[in-house]
């Protein structure tokens, strides 16, 4: 049986998507990705992502 997914878990998934589409157009580009660390926005290589699925 299906669980039901509460509105809170299906946002979360459609995220986790929209950031794997992201960081896979920006591979395909070459072009880096902006990040917030330690109170800065930082760019970084996409290559340099790891994915954690």
């Amino acid at each position: 049986m299906k669980k039901k997914l509460s509105l809170q878990d299906k946002a979360e998934l459609a995220m986790k998507e929209a950031i794997k589409e992201v960081v896979a157009r920006h591979k395909k580009t070459g072009r880096p990705l902006a990040i917030w660390k330690k109170g800065k926005v930082v760019r970084i290589s996409a290559d340099s992502v790891v994915d954690r699925d």
